[in-house]
């Protein structure tokens, strides 16, 4: 029987109009210099966002509105990562064009399998390397490769790898206070992007 000699814990009463912890408050004070593991979405304490390839795309572009995501991780029936689909191709994006081409189907009738970008086109980064980097050194490198997310590996227990984060280029904007998405999307120098960042020439 467990033993119930504790003291009573003394509670509180809870306060009205509380406004209530916002993640994105919690970047304000980064800077380029700032270690990029600040920016890791965790999936070790933050469950990943998963949907199945056989998933409408219609309906995964509204569970990204109701969640306010930008992508969703494609898992399959074991929970193993098969890639991502992003809230662009969603939206009517180039694939979703051709998905309703290839296979003479409406866009109500495209899947998530058939806009999904797999594991083999995405970039990842060991947990270790991403802890000696700073902010400014992932974004050069999210800029060279022309990514808005990159995905975080290491290893389990039992020494098997595995998917364990995230990070994306808009958490690096917002905690910068700019606008990555466009810079990295068009070519740019890094020069030009740490003049965005910093407000003026390196």
């Amino acid at each position: 029987m467990p033993d119930m000699s504790h003291p009573t814990l003394s509670l509180e009463s809870l306060a009205g109009d509380l406004p209530i912890a916002d993640p994105a408050a919690s970047l304000s004070h980064l800077t380029v210099d700032s270690p990029a593991s600040s920016l890791l979405t965790d999936f070790t304490k933050v469950r990943a966002r998963t949907i199945g390839t056989e998933t409408p795309a219609e309906e995964a572009r509204l569970i990204m509105q109701a969640s306010g995501v930008r992508l969703l991780l494609v898992a399959d029936a074991d929970g193993h990562c098969q890639g991502i689909v992003t809230a662009k191709e969603l939206l009517g994006g180039r694939r979703t064009t051709q998905a309703m081409q290839t296979h003479q189907i409406a866009r109500a009738d495209v899947t998530v399998g058939m806009v999904q970008s797999s594991c083999s086109t995405l970039h990842a980064l060991p947990l270790s390397r991403l802890s000696h980097l700073t902010i400014g050194t992932l974004v050069k490198a999210l800029q060279a490769h022309g990514d808005q997310h990159l995905l975080i590996v290491d290893h389990d227990e039992q020494q098997q790898p595995r998917l364990r984060g995230l990070v994306s280029a808009s958490d690096a904007g917002r905690a910068l206070g700019v606008e990555l998405g466009q810079l990295l999307r068009e070519p740019h120098s890094f020069a030009d992007i740490c003049r965005v960042m910093l407000g003026h020439e390196l």
